[in-house]
C-alpha cells in the first residue's frame, strides 16, 4: 500500500481487505504491482471513495526466465473495493484505460494489461470482459494435508533428480514451455532454451534440490520443479499462509499420461512438501488448458486468484 494514501484510502485498503478475506479464507494482497509508475486511481462514492487502483508497469528483460511467462511489459493494476461493485470496478478500469492510452510503449506488440482478481469473487467479471481482458492463468492453492488421489503404479519410480540429469530435466521443461504456449501460458523466445538449462543446472545444483522425476525402466517420464520458501518469496504476498512454496514446472511424458504416473508423482512431492511443514503450496496454470484445471482439482489444489489479461495492452477497452 502506498504510504501517501489518504482521504480515506487507507481505511478503504483495509475493508477491501476484509471483503477479501471473508470470500475466501486463504486470500492476502495482492499488494502493489512491482515496477514503476505507482498512479493512483479512485472512484469516488457517497460516503467517501468506493475504489482505488495502483497501476504498476515492468519490462522483463529478454535474459531473465520470467519473461517466458508472459509478455515482455506488464501493466498491471491492482483494484481494492469497498463492496462487490461492478459499477466501481468499470470506473477503475476506464480510467485505467485512459491512463494507457497516453503511454507510447503500451501500443506495443509484446505487451499486456494485468489484472489479478479473486478467484471466487465474481462481482468483478462482468467489468473484466467488459474492457476486453480475458481469464488467462489461475494461480491455484493446496493447503498443508489435503488429501492427494493416487496410488504406486508398478515399474514406476519417483526420486531427487541429480545434476548428472541436466539434459534431462531441461528437455522436459522446454516440452512443458511449448505445450502451454498453445493456450497462452508460456511465450517461447530465442533465449528461451538457455535460460532454461541455466536456471535447471542451478537449480539440480542445489541440496536438496526441490526436483523430482518419475522414472520408468531407467528413462524420465516425469518432471516437477519446486521452489521452496526462499525462492518463492515473490509469490507469497498472495497468500495469508506462511510457508509457501510454489510449483513451478509439473509435466509428463505424452505416452504416460492416463497412467497413473502424474499422480504418483505429485504424491510423493505433496508428502515431502507436508514433512517440511509447507503450510500451503501454489501454482499457477493456463485457464484454457482442459487437462490442467480438472488435474490439479484432484490433486487438492482450489483456484485462489485469476490472472486477466488483455494482449497487447492497447486492446484493453
Amino acid at each position: 500500500m502506498p504510504r501517501t494514501l489518504g482521504d480515506g484510502l487507507e481505511e478503504l485498503e483495509l475493508a477491501a481487505g476484509r471483503r477479501r478475506r471473508d470470500a475466501d479464507c486463504l486470500l492476502s494482497g495482492p499488494g502493489d504491482p512491482q515496477g514503476s509508475c505507482s498512479e493512483l486511481l479512485v472512484v469516488p462514492g457517497p460516503d467517501g471513495p468506493a475504489g482505488f487502483a495502483v497501476c504498476g508497469h515492468r519490462v522483463i528483460a529478454a535474459d531473465e526466465l520470467d519473461q517466458i511467462w508472459g509478455m515482455a511489459a506488464r501493466f498491471e493494476l491492482a483494484p481494492r473495493l469497498r463492496h462487490p461493485d461492478t459499477a466501481t470496478m468499470d470506473a477503475l478500469l476506464a480510467q485505467w484505460r485512459e491512463h494507457l492510452s497516453d503511454l507510447p510503449e503500451a501500443r506495443a506488440a509484446d505487451t499486456a494489461a494485468v489484472v489479478n482478481w479473486p478467484a471466487r469473487d465474481g462481482s468483478g467479471v462482468p467489468a473484466l470482459l467488459r474492457h476486453g481482458l480475458q481469464p488467462m492463468l489461475v494461480m491455484a492453492a493446496r493447503p498443508r494435508g489435503r488429501h492427494t488421489t493416487g496410488r504406486a503404479i508398478p515399474g514406476l519410480t519417483v526420486r531427487e533428480a541429480r545434476l548428472a540429469e541436466g539434459d534431462a530435466v531441461t528437455a522436459m521443461y522446454l516440452d512443458l514451455v511449448s505445450f502451454d504456449a498453445q493456450f497462452g501460458g508460456a511465450v517461447p523466445r530465442p533465449a528461451t532454451k538457455a535460460l532454461v538449462r541455466e536456471d535447471v543446472m542451478a537449480t539440480l545444483a542445489r541440496r536438496p534440490s526441490w526436483t523430482w522425476l518419475a522414472e520408468r525402466g531407467g528413462r524420465p517420464v516425469g518432471l516437477v520443479m519446486v521452489q521452496p520458501p526462499q525462492h518463492a518469496t515473490w509469490v507469497a504476498g498472495m497468500t495469508r499462509l506462511s510457508p509457501v512454496a510454489y510449483v513451478l514446472i509439473g509435466y509428463v511424458v505424452p505416452s504416460e499420461r492416463g497412467s497413473g504416473a502424474a499422480t504418483m508423482l505429485i504424491r510423493h512431492v505433496h508428502e515431502v512438501l507436508d514433512a517440511n511443514a509447507i503450510a500451503v503450496t501454489l501454482l499457477h496454470y493456463a485457464q484454457v488448458n482442459p487437462r490442467s484445471g480438472p488435474f490439479w482439482s484432484r490433486m487438492g489444489y482450489r483456484p485462489l486468484w485469476v490472472r486477466w489479461e488483455a494482449r497487447p495492452a492497447s486492446a484493453l477497452r
